[in-house]
């Protein structure tokens, strides 16, 4: 057999590898997502590989940390001296939750994280006498969230039936446009811990029922993990 043909033969193969592939993949992301009310092409296929990019992100350890305050002490200033704009277009201040736990969340529409929204609906739902969960969506990162405040909330009630409180969309990482509570997380001098910024969407921030920041979680890390868990319950 000439080479020609054996270089004709293997692309023949490839290509039928390929197709199969492509076949199997797609019927499996119409399984997984046979239940979704709507989302688009590419949210769908990041739901199906989630799994695969949470799992790949703990092997490469990318996006995979988790800081922990050992000492927290009284912040310079009170993160409960600051309200949340929230989506619906009410204002509610953070004073509200004393005594309870809040998971401060940046989230994105069309992230690989983006399926995290029904882990921190289910953690929610399972703390709901101790844990108040607050998501601020921001387009960010690769403008993963772009996205009306209207539109991210009905795809997040259509697709994930999430009820803790959405944030109206705003800036999440340093700078003129920033939230003034991720102001707060993100600045040492304010919260008297951290100046740790987000990594990508869906970086978590647990502050506890005195209002210290207690924790940081990174993307990779799942709300309903043993790291966040017992993070909440301690």
């Amino acid at each position: 057999m000439s080479r020609e043909s054996k270089i004709l033969r293997f692309l023949k193969k490839l290509f039928i590898a390929l197709l199969l592939f492509l076949i199997a993949f797609s019927g499996y992301v119409t399984m997984v997502t046979r239940n979704i009310k709507e989302m688009t092409i590419r949210q769908r296929v990041l739901k199906a590989v989630y799994p695969a990019f949470t799992w790949w992100g703990r092997i490469s350890g990318k996006n995979s940390k988790v800081f922990t305050n050992e000492s927290p002490t009284v912040p310079p200033q009170s993160l409960y001296d600051l309200s949340v704009a929230l989506n619906s277009g009410d204002s509610v201040p953070l004073s509200t939750y004393k005594g309870k736990k809040l998971l401060l969340v940046n989230t994105a529409s069309d992230c690989g994280y983006t399926d995290q929204y029904d882990d921190l609906q289910k953690l929610y739902q399972e703390n709901k006498d101790k844990l108040v969960i607050i998501g601020f969506p921001a387009n960010d990162f690769k403008e993963q969230e772009k996205g009306t405040d209207e539109e991210i909330a009905q795809f997040c009630k259509l697709n994930y039936g999430v009820t803790f409180p959405l944030a109206k969309k705003s800036t999440v990482i340093p700078g003129p446009d920033q939230n003034p509570v991720f102001q707060w997380l993100t600045d040492k001098n304010k919260n008297g811990w951290t100046s740790k910024k987000p990594s990508w969407n869906f970086s978590k921030y647990l502050i506890n029922e005195e209002g210290m920041l207690v924790n940081y979680f990174d993307p990779t890390i799942s709300p309903t993990g043993k790291e966040v868990r017992e993070a909440v319950n301690k």
